[in-house]
């Protein structure tokens, strides 16, 4: 790939970054050879795996074999949904030998995004989060203004002629639904018009139950649990539903119980690790969840979050409690002074 000068007389990869989708795919095609071993590297998150199913396409019959293995475990049941019904054949990072593949790919990352990725010569990156150094990589595909990285994939796609399968396609319709948070995150319209080429291709039914699957059979007990310390007053919902799992529930509990009528805020609160987890609700119009999570835990815990959505950490220690003291009159204690 061609060279540029840096003032200083270093030589870095150029990025191909406004260069026509054809020349872009000609260079990364350059990059292999048919008996080369590929490793893909990803953080994995949906768009990170929606990419890494897409070059394995682009490269299906260019090279001898192709690995896909990340570092981080794969908790989010989105994710595990997502893995387990399209198929994705994957590698934990610690269990492959990296000096086994003649050529590695990081994709929806750049090497300092992670320790064990700055230990990795890539032959490959290609991302779309805000470019951190010049990679002296051979090639170089770095575009921050785009909302995802699977639109960037699209378009090398679309380059090589290859429709995309079915599975391909939902993969890539879901990674940027993520990552572009339904397009009301900034994007760009090459994200758009991306997006349009996978609507009819994707199996749409699949996506949305990617997205609905928040919750094991276990967690519903905590709804009933919610339900039953359901308090109301003026205009306010409270529930402290106790010890949980994961504060993930607590987030889709809050969710569900801000979709009710004439309903100012929503508060739910549990116990995680030792510590208090308290989520904030409300409209965001003249209020903000953010202040009052600030203004109720600030001093004695980690708290913050949006106009509309905060959330709130903070120590049992610091309260001088035990998991036994709190409840949802507790909660409504807590914060009924700030709230007006």
């Amino acid at each position: 790939m061609p060279k540029k000068r840096k003032p200083n007389g270093l030589q870095v990869c150029e990025q191909s970054y406004k260069k026509t989708a054809k020349i872009r795919l000609q260079e990364f095609w350059s990059v292999f050879a048919k008996d080369d071993t590929v490793l893909i590297c990803i953080n994995a998150d949906p768009d990170a795996l929606a990419c890494a199913l897409a070059i394995k396409r682009l490269l299906r019959y260019r090279v001898k074999s192709i690995t896909v293995a990340h570092p981080n475990e794969i908790s989010r049941l989105n994710n595990v949904e997502m893995v387990e019904r399209l198929r994705i054949s994957l590698e934990r990072l610690g269990n492959v030998k990296v000096s086994d593949y003649t050529k590695k790919i990081l994709v929806d990352s750049q090497p300092n995004h992670l320790p064990v990725f700055e230990k990795i010569k890539f032959d490959v990156i290609i991302d779309h989060h805000p470019v951190t150094k010049d990679w002296d990589v051979p090639y170089v595909d770095i575009r921050p203004d785009y909302g995802a990285a699977s639109s960037m994939l699209v378009e090398y796609l679309r380059a090589a002629n290859m429709k995309p399968s079915t599975a391909l396609a939902t993969a890539l319709f879901y990674g940027i639904k993520v990552d572009t948070q339904d397009f009301e995150k900034e994007a760009r319209l090459a994200d758009g018009i991306s997006f349009r080429y996978l609507f009819d291709l994707a199996n749409r039914n699949l996506v949305r139950k990617f997205e609905l699957t928040d919750l094991r059979r276990s967690e519903l007990k905590y709804f009933s649990i919610a339900l039953n310390e359901l308090q109301y007053s003026k205009g306010k919902l409270y529930a402290h539903i106790g010890k949980v799992r994961s504060p993930d529930v607590l987030v889709i509990i809050a969710d569900f119980l801000n979709h009710v009528s004439d309903i100012d805020w929503v508060l739910v609160s549990g116990i995680h690790n030792d510590k208090l987890v308290v989520i904030f609700r409300c409209d965001g119009y003249r209020k903000s969840a953010g202040k009052l999570a600030a203004q109720v835990f600030g001093q004695i815990g980690s708290a913050g979050g949006h106009k509309g959505a905060a959330r709130a950490e903070v120590p049992l220690k610091a309260l001088e409690m035990t998991e036994y003291d709190i409840n949802t009159q507790t909660l409504k204690r807590l914060t009924m002074r700030h709230l007006k």
